[in-house]
This record gives structure tokens, sequence and C-alpha cells, in this order.
């Protein structure tokens, strides 16, 4: 029988070109799924020519004590405390060679898990422009590893390293100048190591390690990404092992071993790593001068939102408008004429392809602003946008690494939400992934314009001026709502803000799509699923019961009010009457969920126009402007616009979000949270607009 594939893991700090290493050892073709019950992706792949060696890329840290779920996931597959990841055989650990002694804080820790390893010093071309030499035999031999000086972008030092793994032992090693422990600990760790070995929390090889983690009392902090999920008896006599030595998070070890272990590298490096004599400004601190500047930073970064949210908002609109005609006209009419009319049809064409069109329509724009990340991500920008905004979000409890996402959330929440994969808090990412829906996205466009144009008369200004007060609510709110919800449900200790300025690069395009696609497509083939699944459920409520067929043929909106929609309307009128709300409306409203720009063929439905209007329709906005009360009032006052379109900033009204936040946070409990937070804010918010305005005068 065959022997099964050696299993090679590739572990370093983020920037340190890791993915584009394993995607030179692998050729670009890998496997990318998810790690079992969490969004955190995992690639793996057969490295090249070696069919009995698989490959899997680590998610990038810094050391093993994470501080994120990707980084957690890490750690714990290395030690074996993932059940549902097997432990890797060796190890090839990538490190920046233009930063040496950072990047080999990690290098030293996994050196102490005994596996056979590689380090692999990455970016040597950056070492060389500087003018810094390195020895890799010197610092192989005194690391007691193998260490091979690649380019990965360019291919340097892949043959040599491919060698390498051919020639890696295949049992444990014990690698030399382990990291000592301070005496003042060694009886702690000696207790803890008991432990670990007694419950099986770790073998032999790594038992050591495994200990000096669990030092840290911050491991039993169980809403802290960095925990390990002991038993309540191995937790309790943990604590007992802390107690009696006298450790508290005041007093915490991890910050001895480190001091420690970069005490050690510094002796590593000593003859084996030479600086350059004279020190010449490289063209990355040239760049950052301007581009981390506090007034020119932000003024560079405003231009590149700028250009990514015109592509996200324009360049994806000629997309996005031959996939609906694809969709929901081409292959709906085929559908409809091959089948003939009939429930079965309309089920298929307004309910399962009208749901695919809703799904693929975003495809366009989740792409772009993936493209964005990943070529921003591979050129060093993205590390200096955290930096030059971190100042404002910090002012909400936030960090730079939220803001992108924020500011994305005007074209579309769903790539947003997406997006927040790179902020590394829990606590932050959950915070920045409630509040982006609040941003005013290009689906309430539509909502505004025919709203504004209905009942505020040709004022050009006035309408322009309306339009910016219904972004500047938005961004106002979900700001407003971030300090409240970092004060209160996700509270917790402020994440130091550690960043890392990696060096300029040219990013490179194949690597970029490759890195878009792998991202986007879990919007399709996971997301999609639920979404596709709503859009018959709304198609139902609209379809029953059926109105006869002289009616519906009249299009007169009977089937819509006596269907299970309207009756809803109907239902919910009393609470939104408050509001200035009719039944009219509340179906509008109802219907929105499947995405807000259904608002407008509703409210066509509804006044008899027909489904196929837009916000730019004359007719729409002449019913609108026309409708009226049952005791002549009208319907849509100013006063009624500005109400229902607060109700629109504010609401969550997009199956498209929910089932992404769902996707994103692995369970129910967020999106219902968060539809229930933002429709209780909209309702009071409209409340006091419209019964505020009413007390003034103003209705």
């Amino acid at each position: 029988m065959a022997a099964p594939p050696r299993r090679i893991a590739l572990i370093g700090n983020p920037n340190s070109g890791k993915t584009t290493l394993f995607n030179r050892l692998t050729g670009q073709r890998r496997k990318v799924a998810n790690y079992a019950g969490v969004t955190v992706d995992r690639s793996e792949g057969t490295l090249r020519g070696r069919n009995g060696v698989r490959l899997f890329d680590l998610p990038g840290c810094y050391s093993l004590t994470p501080r994120s779920l990707d980084q957690r996931i890490a750690r714990d597959t290395l030690l074996g405390w993932n059940r549902d990841e097997v432990r890797p055989d060796a190890l090839v650990v990538i490190i920046d060679a233009s930063n040496l002694e950072r990047n080999l804080f990690l290098a030293t820790q996994l050196l102490e898990l005994g596996l056979p390893t590689v380090v692999v010093c990455n970016m040597a071309d950056v070492l060389r422009k500087r003018g810094d030499r390195l020895d890799t035999a010197e610092l192989s031999a005194r690391l007691g590893a193998p260490v091979v000086a690649t380019v990965a972008s360019s291919g340097e030092g892949i043959d040599e390293l491919c060698s390498v793994l051919d020639a890696l032992p295949s049992a444990a090693v014990c690698h030399s100048s382990p990291l000592g422990v301070p005496e003042e600990l060694n009886d702690a760790l000696a207790d803890i190591r008991e432990l670990v070995m007694e419950q099986g929390l770790a073998n032999a090889s790594n038992a050591t390690l495994a200990a000096k983690l669990l030092l840290s009392p911050s491991v039993l902090v169980k809403d802290d990404a960095s925990h390990v999920e002991l038993s309540d008896d191995d937790a309790e006599r943990l604590r007992a092992i802390h107690r009696r030595h006298h450790i508290d998070a005041d007093n915490s070890p991890l910050t001895v071993l480190a001091e420690r272990r970069y005490a050690w590298i510094g002796q590593w490096l000593d003859g084996a790593f030479t600086r350059a004599e004279v020190h010449v400004p490289g063209a990355s601190e040239r760049i950052d001068g301007l581009l981390t500047h506090r007034v020119w930073g932000v003024a560079a970064f405003a231009g590149v939102m700028f250009l990514m949210l015109t592509a996200i908002f324009s360049w994806a609109t000629p997309l996005m408008d031959g996939i609906d005609w694809l969709i929901n006209q081409k292959l709906a009419g085929i559908v409809a004429t091959v089948i003939g009319q009939g429930i079965l049809s309309d089920l298929l064409v307004d309910g399962v392809i009208a749901g695919v069109g809703n799904v693929v329509v975003f495809f366009p724009q989740i792409c772009i602003l993936f493209l964005f990340i990943s070529l921003l991500e591979d050129s060093g920008y993205m590390a200096r946008v955290a930096y030059v905004m971190d100042g404002l979000m910090s002012r909400v409890g936030l960090h730079g690494k939220s803001f992108i996402p924020m500011l994305s959330s005007f074209a579309c929440a769903v790539p947003a939400i997406m997006a927040t994969r790179t902020i590394e808090d829990r606590r932050d990412r959950l915070t920045t992934i409630l509040v982006a829906p609040l941003m005013s996205c290009s689906a309430r466009l539509p909502v505004y314009i025919i709203i504004i144009s209905a009942v505020f008369g040709a004022n050009p200004w006035l309408k322009v001026g309306i339009m910016m007060a219904m972004y500047l609510l938005g961004t106002v709110t979900a700001l407003l709502v971030a300090l409240v919800l970092k004060r209160t449900i996700l509270k917790g200790p402020t994440p130091t803000f550690i960043l890392e300025l990696p060096p300029y690069r040219l990013p490179r395009l194949g690597p970029s799509i490759q890195s878009m696609w792998s991202r986007s497509r879990v919007f399709l083939t996971e997301a999609g699923t639920i979404i596709l699944a709503m859009s018959v459920v709304l198609w139902a409520l609209a379809y029953f019961p059926r109105a006869s067929a002289a009616d519906i043929e009249a299009g007169s909106g009977v089937q819509l009010r006596q269907s299970y929609m309207g009756r809803i309307g109907r239902v919910i009128e009393p609470v939104i009457e408050p509001l200035g709300f009719d039944w009219k409306i509340g179906v509008g409203l109802a219907s929105s969920f499947a995405a807000r720009e259904v608002f407008i063929a509703t409210m066509g439905v509804v006044y008899g126009v027909g489904d196929e209007v837009d916000e730019k329709s004359a007719t729409l906005r002449e019913e609108v402007a026309s409708a009226k009360w049952p005791d002549g009032r009208k319907v849509f006052t100013p006063l009624v616009g500005v109400s229902l379109m607060v109700f629109y900033v504010l609401a969550c009204q997009c199956m498209s979000t929910i089932a992404v936040v769902r996707k994103e946070t692995g369970n129910w409990g967020w999106p219902v949270f968060m539809f229930t937070y933002m429709t209780v804010l909209a309702y009071v918010a409209s409340l006091v607009v419209y019964q505020g305005g009413r007390l003034l005068g103003l209705a």
C-alpha cells in the first residue's frame, strides 16, 4: 500500500511573501476551502513534480500567542490542538529577509516544536539592495535548521528549496540553541509541563513549548482570541499553578520570555548578519514621507478611495447590467417561452431565476473590491492606510483597518463585510460588520431619487442637499453606533495597534486575480444559497393566494393587495402609520427585504403602473406624488418623504447583507441582532422625524 503524502505546512509573518512562495511551489494549482466551523480560508496543493508531498498554507501570524481567529487556528494546528486538522509532518518557515529580527521571533518558537523545519529568508533582493549581507550557512548552523535565501516573486532559490525539502528527515529533530527559561519560571514551567503531558494536551516533542504558552493567565479568558479550550478540571488546575507561582495578568511571563527570545535572536544574528555601513534611505522610506504624512497621506488615500469607489460604482455597472439582462431577461424569457404560463414558470422565472440574479448581480462589485484590496495588500500600501486612518477610527474605539470596509459600504455592504477579514481583533471586526450596513449603499440611491423627485419639486440644490444629508446621516450614525457597541456589548481591553510597514512592492496581477477569485467565489457558493432560498420565500408571499386572471391581466395591483405580502402590509399599517406611512408603503418596506431597490418595482405594482419601472419613471413619480389617504390627505408630503428616507438610511433591508453576516460570523445570533437594532433604530428615528415635524407644523 502506498504511503500517505507527506504534509508540509508553510507559515510566516504577514507580508513575508508566504502566499507567493506557496504559489511558486505548487505551480499556482491549489485547493481553497475553509477550516471546519469557521470562515478562515485554507489553501492546499501538491509540491510541483512531487506527488508525494502536500503543502498547506497556514494563516500568517507574528507569534504562537495569537491575536485573531486565523492566527489561533495556525497555532492550534501546529500544536495538535485542532481536532479537525492533521498536525503537519514538517515546516517551511518564511521570514522577511529585510526584517530578520522581528521575523525570527516566530521562527524560533516554531523550531521548538521539534518538527523537521526549513527556514526561508524571502525577499533576499531587498536585503542586497540595502547593502546588508546574510550568511545563510552560518545562520543555519546556529539555528540547527536549513536556511535558504529566496526571491519568491522572481523564482530565485525555489529549486534549491525543493531540493532541501526532499532531503528533510521524516522523524522529529532537536534543533540547536533551544530557548532557555528564566530561573524564576522554571518551577512553574515544570508543573504546567506535567499537566500538559498527563492530560494529553501536547505530545512529547512540543510539550515544553505548549507549557510556555500556557504560562500566561490570558489563555483562560474565553472571550480572548488567544484562549485554549481546556476542560473545566484542566483550567482549574492551571489556575492553581498560576496562583501558586504568583503569576497574574499584570505579571505575565510572556513578556519575560519575549525579552529572553529577542536576546537570543540578537546573539544568533551576530556574525551571521552584517548591516551596510552607511544607511541610505530606500524607496519605501522616501515614499512613506508622503503617504504617511498627516495631511498629504490623507489626501493620497482619498484619491485611492475615490478611484476604488468609482470602480465599484461605475466600472461594475456595465457588467451588472449585462448580468441582469442575461439572467433576468434573456434566461427568464427563454424559460417562460419553453415552459409556458403557469405556476411552475412563475416559480422558476420570478422566484429561482430572480433569486439567482439577486446573487450574481453583486459579483462584479465584489470582484472589483477584492481585486483592489489584493493589489493594495500586495503593494504594501494597505498597512499605510491603517496607519493613516487610525487616529480617526480610534476615537470611536476602532482602528484604521476598519475604515476601508466602512467606506466600501457606500458601494455595497456585501463585499465590505467580507473585507473585514483583514481586521485581527474579533471585537473590532464584529463592530465593523454590525455598523457597515448603516453607510448608504448604492441600492438606496434609487429610493432616494424617486422620493426626492416626487415630493421636493424641481430645485436641484435642494435635492442635492437632501441627498448629501442622507449620506451624512448614515456615516455619523455608523460612527456613533460603533462607539456605543465598543463601550457596551463588545467592550474589552483596547487592542494594541501594532503595525509593521512592509516595503513597497510592485503588485503582480496574476496572484492578485487569483486572490480576488478565491475570496469572491465564497459569496456565490455559500451566501448565495441562503439568498436564493429567501428569494423563493418572498416570491411565494407575493404570489399566493392568487387573484382572478382578469384582475392580474388588468395590472391593477389586486394580486399584490390580496397576497400574503399585501396582507402583511395591511397588518403592519397601524404600526407604521405613526411614521406617516400607509399600507402601500408598508408593502414596499416588506418587499425591500429582498433588496432595497425592489421598492421601486413594488411601488409600480401597487400604484398600477407595472413593475417595469425605475427611479426615472415620470409616471411612477406622478402616481406617488398624487397618492392620497382615504380622507383625501396626501400620502407623500415632504415630511413623509424625509421620514421614509431616514427609515431606509438606518434599516437593514437587504437579505444579501444578512446572509453574508451569517456567513462571516458563523451563526445567526449576530445577523438577528443587527437586523433588530437597525430596525428599531430606523423606526425610532423615523418616528421622531415625522412626529417632531408635525409638532412643528411641517406636516
